[in-house]
């Protein structure tokens, strides 16, 4: 009896050692016995039930097979705000109307500014090419040449702003559009010169035994109306010599990228007119006049709306850069990594936006690196960069400038650095979504609200 329960007792210490991977029912010896020739018993296998396992959402488990909860969680949300939409069609009635959306966009029927403003950047485009094409030939110096491309790239900045300050009947959606395409024009030209003063420089050191006129021409040859035009519509903010290209454009993603971008719009402005304008509605003041708390019954009820908005937004600049590089045969399709799944802050702030943050590694962090700055102090150079061209590309629009956005990502870099050793994995995580919700969203829904109330009282 005494070697029976001994063989039952290794038998038990040997399955709890076994791996997770294992079957249910296979966790189990056959036998247990060591030597042959000894009687098996026959409930041996049924003796042992347990080991050492952790619970499956303890912190200890690794366990990650929650797509049951995360659909659980979409129907709960779908369901939470169909009751919440219901409520609000009962209430206000159907808001939605297309004629307010183009009031924000139609400006004067014999002067379109935000058109003109566009147009004219075709001016800046040509000055940078011919200043390129002197530079080849040696006409300009590239000291000269690089002062020239900078001070075309100073102009070029400053034209919208000094248009959207002074042409008041500049509508707000083409204040938005006309800043923005000028910020992402400005960053493509000045990579475009960049990239070439660095082909010039490595033909400048290369091997004196190579052909340097077939170098000289085939350098030239990228100098075109075409390769640089075809560069300025690319959904890329860097530029290089020769893009990857696809075989083929595929009519049938073109128009299911189409169809994506057409229903988005739609659902957009839904939101915008059946949900957050109510909010707006509720009250006479501005936002930065009210007290604290009217301030915050505000924020919470626009924390959904705002951040459905900026999911929409976010699967909307999916649609249209899957648009152009299908149109054009762009390759690099790598416009964002898995920020949803980001642990920390900085993380997050690496993967969003992929053009944007390349184009900062490659012209702004490596060249401070370059110049001897610390790796640390770059990127918080970088960072403080980032923080003032958003707020710069939201208040100038909207004739408001409070700093709201750029202090609220200043206070998610405290989180960033101080809170990061204490929220990791899942809670990192967490942590994100927090900032998401209720970071600079927030304070950009703040500068539409003041917006709001001013048209409403410039109209009465």
């Amino acid at each position: 009896m005494a070697a029976m329960r001994k063989r039952f007792s290794s038998v038990c210490s040997s399955s709890s050692a076994e791996e997770d991977s294992a079957s249910l029912y296979d966790i189990f010896p056959i036998s247990v016995t060591d030597q042959p020739g000894e009687q098996e018993h026959p409930n041996a296998a049924l003796l042992c039930c347990h080991r050492v396992q952790d619970s499956l959402l303890s912190s200890n488990s690794n366990f990650t097979g929650y797509r049951g909860i995360l659909n659980w969680i979409i129907i709960l949300l779908v369901l939470t705000h169909a009751h919440l939409f219901l409520e609000n069609f009962i209430q206000h009635g159907f808001l939605i109307d297309v004629k307010k959306v183009l009031e924000h966009l139609i400006e004067d029927n014999c002067n379109w500014p935000s058109v003109n403003l566009i147009l004219a950047a075709n001016m800046f485009i040509l000055t940078a090419l011919l200043l390129e094409t002197y530079q080849e030939k040696g006409v300009l110096s590239p000291t000269h040449g690089h002062g020239l491309h900078l001070t075309n790239l100073g102009l070029l900045l400053l034209l919208p702003a000094a248009v959207i300050v002074h042409e008041h009947t500049l509508s707000t959606g083409g204040a938005f559009f006309s800043l923005w395409f000028y910020t992402a024009l400005g960053m493509k030209l000045y990579s475009y010169q960049e990239t070439n003063r660095w082909s010039r420089q490595a033909h400048v050191t290369a091997e004196r035994d190579k052909d340097v006129s077939v170098l000289q021409k085939a350098h030239n040859e990228q100098l075109t109306f075409k390769d640089l035009y075809y560069f300025l519509f690319a959904p890329t903010l860097c530029y290089q010599r020769d893009f990857p290209r696809t075989p083929k454009v595929r009519i049938n993603k073109l128009l299911h990228r189409l169809l994506e971008m057409v229903i988005v719009i739609q659902i957009m402005v839904g939101i915008v007119q059946q949900w957050i304008e109510p909010i707006f509605q509720r009250s006479e003041n501005s936002f930065s006049s009210m007290d604290i708390t009217m301030r915050v019954a505000h924020l919470v009820g626009l924390v959904a709306p705002t951040h459905f908005l900026w999911l929409l937004f976010f699967f909307l600049s999916h649609s249209y850069l899957n648009f152009c590089a299908e149109l054009l045969r762009f390759g690099d399709r790598y416009f964002y990594g898995d920020w949803w799944n980001a642990t920390t802050l900085i993380t997050f702030w690496k993967n969003w936006n992929i053009p944007f943050q390349k184009w900062c590694h490659r012209h702004v962090y490596t060249r401070l690196v370059e110049n001897n700055v610390p790796p640390s102090r770059a990127e918080l150079l970088v960072f403080l960069m980032s923080a003032a061209l958003f707020e710069y590309m939201i208040a100038l629009p909207l004739h408001s400038c409070r700093l709201w956005v750029f202090l609220m990502m200043l206070f998610e870099l405290l989180v960033a650095v101080f809170l990061a050793n204490y929220f990791q994995g899942n809670y990192g995580n967490g942590l994100v979504w927090l900032c998401l919700l209720l970071g600079p969203l927030l304070a950009v829904i703040t500068y539409f609200y003041d917006h709001f109330i001013s048209l409403r009282h410039h109209q009465y």
